[in-house]
């Protein structure tokens, strides 16, 4: 039983074929987010070339309905534009990387946020917006940016994708409509994914546990142990994603609490990893991160 990592690569990183090279290493994900230059097809052509001369895979990570940050926001602000259009009974919490950033959401006006007061803290393109009200809905699920993506992968013959935020078999099947035959890794972020896995999934994608968002979404902190044990009950090839290693990031060695962590994960059951941005966007902290998921994994395969 081999126990394997996906990785997050910058489009342009230079340590990208040491990457692929390594033996802890499955696949690499795109981050979707990334800025890119030049001709979107001739970048997601040269990573599948590379990706596969190494016997590996890639995986476009598509943004979905997944709340972002459309503009900068500097504070003082009470405005913060949205990656879609939202309809939220106000007032309502919206909450910035973590717990510790609440704000409060007097109107939601299309995919503005008027805020009562915003994040103590510049906040830019990209960045995820987590809101946890039962109200909220999303207008849309795939952004212009993922059909640009999309439109660029059938071009180029990508055929494996993430989504992010999935909800409902109609999302993995209504995107397939626009890449048909595509391999899909359904990420589960919310409360309605995890009611998706549990009732609904019939091995249409693979689930991912996406922890980031996930565990934002929870209502109690420790309610992330059983809904990991769900998706892997129903998914037994289910990956698990996000607060991975994340201490490598800051420094050359790891916490005991990350070693614990990722030694319960496989103790769970868990063969496949997902590494985040934080800790792939520098090699040194990715290529110990691998080595260390390596020195953890030996104990759980046969």
């Amino acid at each position: 039983m081999m126990i394997n990592a996906i990785v997050t690569m910058p489009p342009y990183a230079p340590y990208l074929e040491e990457t692929l090279k390594h033996p802890a290493v499955e696949g690499i994900r795109l981050n979707t987010v990334m800025p890119f230059k030049g001709a979107l097809e001739d970048l997601l052509k040269g990573l599948e070339d590379k990706t596969l001369a190494e016997g590996k895979s890639l995986w476009v990570d598509l943004k979905c309905r997944q709340l972002r940050v459309k503009d900068y926001g500097v504070p003082p602000f009470t405005e913060i534009r949205l990656s879609h259009s939202i309809k939220l009974k106000t007032p309502a919490k919206a909450y910035f990387s973590d717990r510790s950033e609440g704000s409060t959401v007097l109107e939601a006006d299309g995919d503005r946020l008027i805020m009562q007061e915003g994040p103590k803290r510049v906040v830019g393109p990209g960045e995820s917006v987590t809101i946890t009200d039962s109200s909220l809905a999303v207008d849309g699920y795939l952004t212009d940016l993922d059909k640009r993506y999309i439109e660029a992968g059938n071009k180029a013959g990508i055929r494996n994708y993430m989504l992010s935020f999935v909800e409902g078999r109609e999302d993995v099947e209504g995107f397939k409509k626009y890449s048909p035959g595509s391999n899909i890794i359904a990420k589960i972020e919310s409360k309605k994914g995890l009611k998706y896995a549990k009732n609904e999934w019939n091995g249409e994608s693979r689930l991912m546990a996406a922890r980031g968002d996930l565990y934002m979404q929870l209502h109690w902190p420790h309610e992330i142990i059983p809904a990991l044990e769900m998706i892997l009950s129903k998914d037994p090839n289910a990956i698990v994603a996000s607060r991975i290693f994340d201490s490598m990031a800051q420094g050359p060695e790891p916490s005991s609490g990350d070693i614990s962590d990722a030694d319960n994960l496989l103790r769970m059951g868990y063969k496949s990893i997902m590494l985040g941005d934080d800790v792939c966007l520098n090699r040194s902290s990715l290529i110990s991160s691998l080595n260390l998921f390596s020195a953890i994994k030996g104990r759980y395969e046969r």
